[in-house]
């Protein structure tokens, strides 16, 4: 005889079990409000319909398929690049705090991109360049000071604060040191925005991004291995410097090219393997959940970003920052407890 149980279908127990399909789903309403919310452009079902069919006037679909089509498309490659980021690096600390904003890899990529625009002008490749030295020499300098017959996630964190203080008091003295318009220029970059994107600037980094996204997963298996401590993956046979020093590449090269196309953008990558963990009540991080939540993540604060103010269109940076904050006070409160 079957006995059959009542089971209680309630928010909680649906996130818990489809985490992916719901951040999917949220993910999809925010791609079509993005594309189609706002006057002039579709007022209904049939205005959408005639845009996706090519029937639209043609003013109509060079502001969908151009402008904001490509700006949609980088919130979600860039936001996807920093959530695995993010997640590589809080893997390799086994600390949620780990991540490339905290531990100044970002502030390393920004003093690239500015030794480039110092040197050699705005120039779209050379700022990539920069940003993926300057990030990976930040690292180098995090790497051998935290260096003590081994490395602790805490020490990482530490000295990845002080070599990110030290980094932001040289872009400082660098910015004042430039000519007003070289300084102009990094402080808009600075303030870290997707305006002005098209599709000739984020499709040969959505490349690079997809290759650096590709090796992370190569290397998952290895990850979750170190997670598990240096002596028990040793002893599986994982290579653990050799293994550690490819995730920090991997992990920095995401962030520097994120932030050479768009400049420095704040707690995507804290916050995105956090919020994925905790949807899918899980102990270790997962990459796949950590691009997902940071693709919504990015373009939930460009939504905000382009209709919080009327009339004018705030940086994304702006909006990452006041809302990871308040986030990152709750993470060190709750760490603080443990």
């Amino acid at each position: 005889m079957k006995v059959y149980r009542n089971h209680t279908l309630t928010t909680t127990t649906v996130v818990s079990h489809y985490p992916k399909q719901i951040i999917c789903f949220f993910t999809l309403a925010l791609v079509i409000a993005t594309l189609f919310f706002g006057q002039h452009i579709a007022e209904n079902v049939q205005d959408i319909w005639r845009l996706l069919t090519g029937q639209a006037a043609p003013y109509q679909s060079i502001v969908v398929w151009q402008w904001r089509a490509s700006r949609l498309f980088a919130a979600l490659v860039l936001g996807a690049a920093l959530g695995i980021s993010g997640a590589v690096f809080q893997s390799l600390v086994r600390n949620p705090l780990g991540s490339p904003d905290i531990t100044g890899f970002n502030v390393g990529a920004f003093t690239g991109v500015l030794l480039s625009i110092a040197l050699f002008g705005n120039l779209y490749w050379f700022s990539v360049l920069g940003a993926i030295l300057g990030g990976l020499f930040s690292a180098l300098l995090v790497y051998i000071f935290a260096y003590r017959d081994g490395h602790s996630g805490f020490r990482l964190i530490i000295v990845g604060i002080a070599i990110s203080a030290t980094l932001s008091a040289f872009n400082q003295w660098l910015i004042l040191s430039v000519s007003l318009e070289t300084a102009m220029t990094a402080a808009l970059w600075g303030a870290g925005t997707l305006n002005g994107m098209t599709w000739v600037r984020i499709l040969p980094a959505a490349v690079l991004i997809a290759v650096f996204i590709l090796c992370a997963f190569l290397l998952n298996t290895r990850m979750k291995l170190l997670e598990m401590g240096d002596d028990t993956a040793a002893a599986l046979g994982v290579s653990v410097n050799k293994t550690r020093l490819a995730l920090m590449f991997v992990g920095v090269a995401l962030t520097a090219v994120a932030t050479a196309i768009t400049g420095p953008i704040a707690f995507i990558a804290l916050a995105a393997p956090q919020i994925a963990k905790r949807l899918e009540n899980s102990a270790s991080t997962s990459l796949g959940s950590s691009a997902l939540v940071g693709g919504l993540l990015l373009l939930s604060a460009d939504f905000i970003a382009q209709h919080s103010w009327e009339g004018s269109t705030l940086p994304v940076g702006l909006i990452t920052v006041s809302l990871g904050g308040i986030y990152l006070v709750f993470l060190i409160i709750r760490e603080g407890r443990k």
